[in-house]
C-alpha cells in the first residue's frame, strides 16, 4: 500500500492506543483462561469449570482438596487437554504468522496460506498418504507436512525475486498461482487414492483437531514455542518496513534479509500446526487485523497479542466444531471458512474502497 496511508495509520493508532495496549493484554488472558476451561468442561461427559481446575492444578503438583472423579480426571487431562493445547499452538503460529507476513508484505489481506503454506503443508502430508512410505513411523506424517509447506513457501519466494529483489506484488500473485497448483495436484491425489486414503486426504484438506495426543503436540509445542520467541525479535524492523522499504532501509534495515527471515520463521509456527490440523484458514487474516484496530499497528505489541487472539479464536472455533452437530464433528476448516471468509470480503471491498488503506 502507498507509503502515505501507512504513515497515517501509524500516527492515528499509535498515541491514542498505546495506554489501552495493557488493558486488552488482561482481557485476552482472561478470554483465553475461560476458552480453556469451556474447552475442557464441554462435551459428552459434563465437567464442571471447578473439577478441571482441580485437575490442572494437582497435574502441576499443587493439591487442592478436591477430590475428581477418575473417569471425568481421565477425560479432561488425557483426551481434551492435548486438543486445547494443540489448538493453542496452532492458533497461536497461525496468529503470529499473519501478523508478521501483513507486515513484510505492506498488505492488510496476507495470512499464511497467501505464501503456499496450507496448501504446501496438505500437499507434502497426501504424497505420504498415497505412496505409503514412512520410514520414521508416526512422526513421518507431520515431517512430510512441515517438509511441504517449507518447500512451497521457499518456491514461491524464489520464483517472485528478480535481479536480487522481491516485489511484493509479485510474490503474492506467484503464491496465488502455486496455491493453484497445489491444490490441482490434491485434487489428483484425491481421485487417485481409495477410501482410506481418501478420508485421511479429506481430514488435511479440511483440518481437524480430533487426532491429538500428548505425542503428537510435544513437537508440535517445541516448534511453535520457537517460532514464537523469535519472530517478535524483528517487530521493530516490521514496524520501519510498514512506514516504508526506502526509509526502513536508510534507518539500517536489511528489508530483503528481513523479509527472508520472517517468511521462514512464519512458516516454521504455521506450517508446524499444519503438519498435524491440516488446512485451517483465515485466522492468521482476521486475529492480527481485529487487533490492529484495538491496539494498533505496533509489532513490539501486535505479536504477542496476535498468538494470544489466534489462540482464542481456535478454541472456540474448534469448541462449536466439536459440539454443534452432536454426536458427529464439523471439520475445523469449515468453522473457520464461515468466519473468516465473510470477513475477509469486507476488509477486501473496505480497502479497495479506501484505496489501500489498512482501516
Amino acid at each position: 500500500m502507498p507509503g502515505g496511508g501507512w504513515r497515517r495509520l501509524w500516527q492515528r493508532a499509535r498515541p491514542s492506543r498505546a495506554a489501552g495496549a495493557g488493558p486488552a493484554f488482561a482481557l485476552l488472558i482472561v478470554l483465553l483462561v475461560v476458552a480453556v476451561l469451556l474447552n475442557a468442561g464441554i462435551g459428552a461427559v459434563r465437567v464442571p469449570p471447578l473439577e478441571v481446575a482441580t485437575v490442572l492444578l494437582n497435574r502441576v503438583g499443587i493439591s487442592t482438596g478436591i477430590e475428581v472423579d477418575v473417569l471425568r480426571e481421565q477425560v479432561v487431562w488425557g483426551i481434551r487437554m492435548p486438543r486445547i493445547v494443540l489448538a493453542i499452538c496452532v492458533g497461536a503460529g497461525l496468529g503470529m504468522a499473519g501478523a508478521s507476513l501483513q507486515a513484510i508484505f505492506r498488505n492488510p489481506l496476507a495470512e499464511p496460506g497467501l505464501i503456499g503454506v496450507s496448501s504446501g503443508g496438505a500437499l507434502g502430508a497426501i504424497v505420504l498418504i498415497i505412496t505409503g512410505v514412512a520410514p520414521l513411523g508416526w512422526i513421518s506424517l507431520p515431517l512430510a507436512a512441515f517438509a511441504g509447506a517449507l518447500l512451497l513457501t521457499l518456491v514461491v519466494y524464489g520464483l517472485a525475486r528478480s535481479d536480487g529483489r522481491t516485489q511484493m506484488v509479485t510474490l503474492i500473485l506467484t503464491g496465488v498461482a502455486m496455491n493453484s497448483v497445489a491444490g490441482g495436484l490434491i485434487g489428483l491425489a484425491g481421485f487417485l487414492a481409495d477410501d482410506a486414503e481418501l478420508r485421511s486426504i479429506v481430514f488435511w484438506t479440511l483440518g481437524s483437531l480430533a487426532g491429538a495426543t500428548w505425542r503428537a503436540v510435544l513437537p508440535v509445542a517445541l516448534i511453535t514455542v520457537c517460532g514464537l520467541v523469535l519472530l517478535p525479535r524483528y517487530a521493530r524492523a516490521m514496524n520501519l518496513i510498514v512506514l516504508g522499504e526506502r526509509e526502513a532501509f536508510h534507518l539500517g534495515v536489511n528489508t530483503e534479509r528481513v523479509r527472508l527471515l520472517v517468511i521462514v520463521l512464519a512458516t516454521l509456527v504455521a506450517g508446524a500446526g499444519v503438519a498435524v490440523a491440516g488446512i485451517v484458514v483465515f485466522v492468521g487474516l482476521v486475529v492480527p487485523h481485529l487487533l490492529r484496530i484495538v491496539i494498533g499497528p505496533d509489532h513490539r505489541v501486535l505479536l504477542p497479542a496476535s498468538a494470544l487472539g489466534g489462540a482464542i479464536l481456535l478454541l472456540g472455533a474448534d469448541l462449536v466444531a466439536r459440539t454443534i452437530v452432536v454426536p458427529a464433528e464439523l471439520p475445523l476448516g469449515v468453522v473457520t471458512a464461515l468466519i473468516g471468509g465473510p470477513y475477509f470480503l469486507w476488509l477486501l471491498r473496505r480497502t479497495t474502497r479506501e484505496q489501500g488503506g489498512w482501516m
